[in-house]
């Protein structure tokens, strides 16, 4: 069975002697893949009404697990931010019900930012949609296929970050 990366491959191992085809068809694929990873967690944040940058903010605040909160500085530090580009961020979330930042009692100049019960099935929602495109991809692979491409991508993931 041939793929477009079998054709790509072909042509080029023509022109260029010296490529090694195998690793051409590792990349390739891979490319392909991650584009199309790309596109379809584009297509369910649309679906879902989410930008990327506000399923960030989701996404961090529910990774840092119970109570789902924290202050905007550590938030901007987890998310790679300037404290002034977080603040513009969190507005547009606050708005839409998704978060809810709070004062501190014991010292109001103290603001926590919070996952709200909205915020929270937001991003149920959203992972579960794209849960099921990735088990959709996945399909076509044996549950002892995907273990073993697991295991060889981590293989990998250690190379790249070892170095």
């Amino acid at each position: 069975m041939e793929d477009s990366v079998d054709r790509h491959v072909a042509l080029w191992a023509k022109e260029l002697a010296w490529m090694d085809p195998v690793k051409e068809a590792i990349f390739f694929r891979l490319a392909i893949l991650a584009r199309h990873a790309g596109r379809a967690r584009r297509d369910t944040l649309d679906s879902d009404g989410l930008k990327q940058w506000q399923y960030k903010v989701l996404l961090v605040l529910r990774r840092l697990g119970p109570p789902y909160e924290t202050s905007p500085s550590q938030l901007a530090e987890l998310l790679g931010l300037t404290r002034g580009a977080l603040s513009a961020r969190l507005g547009p979330i606050e708005d839409a019900g998704l978060i809810a930042r709070t004062h501190e009692t014991a010292d109001r100049r103290r603001v926590r930012v919070r996952l709200t019960d909205a915020g929270h099935a937001v991003f149920e929602q959203h992972m579960a949609a794209e849960e099921a495109g990735e088990l959709a991809l996945l399909a076509a692979l044996s549950p002892a296929e995907r273990r073993t491409l697991a295991d060889l991508l981590r293989k990998l993931v250690l190379a790249v970050e070892s170095r």
